[in-house]
């Protein structure tokens, strides 16, 4: 995938007297950096002091955070909801939403079921204050499947929502795929098992054909991008991985021999364990059926086990949220939840270099020359002062190519 181009003209940037985490080093660097054109030019003890400076002494700087599960139009935990709602009220509530993710510190966010080259554009030109916007549109299911808003017992149409388009067959698929590269995705959304809000199907089976999946992910591959792949189970996972998919997402009942099978497959897994957190606590406010607390309760406590079962077969581990509806303020509680699994340098990891390689975007998720100036400035250490990094009333400035975000600059 090619790298956005640089931004001529931006103010550039130094920031001075820095711990840095890099986005993989295990230890924190002494440093400052000096960002030209939105792009790092410059990491070292001494650098070019620009007319703007930031003086993070007493701070620590990370890459600008990414979250690889997100969803823009996620307005609601009612498949219906979203999906039938105008879609420029969507846009508009999304535009918030992914104002609100930018100001937690992600510079960066995927949109795996939704997105548009409208709201894509929107973002770019300046019309939204937002993360980097990388989208896949809607997520493809199969008739019953995942993506299928449609309850049982209603006899509606409803094939082509926001969110998630219901389409069946090998040429259809083609077809599909091929029209979301058209409109700007950056890679495809498949559902291969069942999920906690979806109203009429069970979590744990496979979806969609062999040769179905294999129509998409071949299509994909074509023009350089990829597949990612709702699934729970170790048959729902399987299947999808050897059918070509690369992106793994929630994957909460992972086993070894299945995990053995993903690393085998070069394909990463892209956890959510605080949206299952969230609609537990949760699920009065926001109104979750009956149908779906059962649900996630099949999958509430294995996300840990299934994140240690992939880095223990080396599977690259990423870092998502999956937050629906009002669930969007629990955003930075999802990395105090991966950090309790498996720890703070391994979650820095997944939600910065990771998820970079996972999105192959070189320009992401670190540190160095040649790297997006996107950072996040925390006011403690994280691996000292945990609550740095996920406490929302910490301060922190939150720097988007080269320029730090208005209302959260030192």
């Amino acid at each position: 995938m090619t790298s956005a181009p640089a931004a001529p003209g931006t103010p550039d940037l130094t920031v001075e007297n820095a711990l840095v985490f890099d986005g993989w080093s295990e230890e924190l660097r002494e440093t400052s950096l000096y960002v030209r054109d939105g792009v790092i030019a410059e990491v070292d003890s001494r650098v070019t002091r620009a007319a703007r400076v930031l003086d993070a002494r007493g701070a620590v700087v990370l890459p600008g955070l990414i979250d690889a599960h997100f969803h823009a139009y996620g307005i609601s935990l009612h498949g219906l909801e979203f999906e039938a709602a105008p879609l420029s009220y969507l846009a508009l509530k999304g535009a918030r939403r992914l104002e609100r993710a930018l100001l937690r510190g992600f510079t960066t966010v995927r949109d795996v079921a939704g997105g548009d080259i409208g709201l894509a554009r929107a973002i770019e030109t300046g019309l939204v204050r937002a993360p980097r916007y990388l989208y896949t549109g809607p997520a493809l299911s199969q008739t019953g499947g995942h993506g299928d808003a449609r309850p049982a017992d209603l006899e509606i149409c409803l094939h082509g929502g926001h969110m998630n388009e219901v389409v069946d067959g090998v040429d259809a698929l083609r077809t599909a795929v091929r029209d979301r590269f058209r409109k700007g995705a950056h890679a495809i959304k498949i559902m291969a098992s069942g999920g906690v809000v979806s109203p009429s199907d069970p979590l744990r089976p496979a979806q969609y054909s062999a040769e179905e999946i294999t129509a998409v992910t071949s299509e994909a591959a074509r023009r350089g991008s990829y597949v990612a792949a709702h699934a729970y189970a170790p048959e729902a996972i399987a299947h999808a991985v050897g059918n070509g998919v690369r992106s793994v997402e929630h994957g909460n009942l992972l086993d070894p021999p299945t995990a053995a099978l993903m690393a085998e497959h070069g394909a990463y897994l892209v956890p959510t364990l605080v949206t299952y957190d969230a609609m537990d606590r949760r699920g009065d406010e926001v109104g979750l059926p009956a149908v779906a607390r059962a649900k996630n309760r099949e999958v509430l406590h294995d996300g840990a086990a299934a994140i240690a079962h992939a880095l223990a077969a080396g599977v690259p581990v990423g870092f998502g949220t999956d937050l629906m509806g009002d669930l969007e303020d629990d955003q930075l509680l999802g990395l105090r939840l991966q950090a309790e699994a498996v720890g703070m340098l391994a979650t820095l990891r997944s939600a910065t270099a990771v998820n970079a390689d996972l999105l192959r975007r070189a320009d992401l998720g670190r540190i160095a020359p040649g790297a997006r100036g996107d950072l996040l400035v925390l006011d403690g250490d994280p691996f000292t002062d945990p609550a740095a990094l996920w406490d929302a009333g910490r301060r922190r400035t939150v720097v988007r190519g080269g320029v730090p975000v208005e209302g959260t600059a030192r």
